[in-house]
């Protein structure tokens, strides 16, 4: 239980801190609405026309790659981590047939990223 008073404190002090920042904001801050500030934020576009426009399949085939790659390197960091600890990590006799492992999982992995660089994925025309 003694561990919990400075805890305490903090939450009082980020709640002060919050709830101080929020009413200077609505007292100091300023009050002028304009037609600019009252449209619509559109990734720094004017929102002209209509919203459901068609949009380039190229997007999808971006996200999708960046999810695998990001994929990837969820898989990455726990692995290097834990090779290359000296305590409880990998056992040593195993360290080899994970390296291979991960040698193919990255393998796979490059293979598919030269496929889509031959396909055209990343040229954006």
């Amino acid at each position: 239980m003694p561990e919990f008073p400075p805890l305490f404190v903090f939450a009082v002090i980020l709640v002060g801190f919050v709830a101080t920042n929020l009413a200077l904001t609505h007292l100091i801050g300023p009050r002028k609405k304009t037609a600019v500030k009252d449209m619509p934020y559109e990734s720094g576009m004017d929102p002209i026309g209509d919203a459901r426009q068609p949009f380039n399949v190229r997007f999808c085939l971006v996200a999708i790659l960046y999810l695998v790659f990001d994929i990837e390197l969820l898989f990455l960091y726990p692995w290097a981590v834990s090779a290359f600890s000296d305590d409880g990590g990998i056992p040593v006799e195993l360290r080899g047939t994970v390296f291979a492992i991960m040698l193919f999982f990255i393998s796979t992995l490059v293979i598919a990223y030269i496929y889509a660089w031959r396909k055209g994925v990343f040229k954006w025309r």
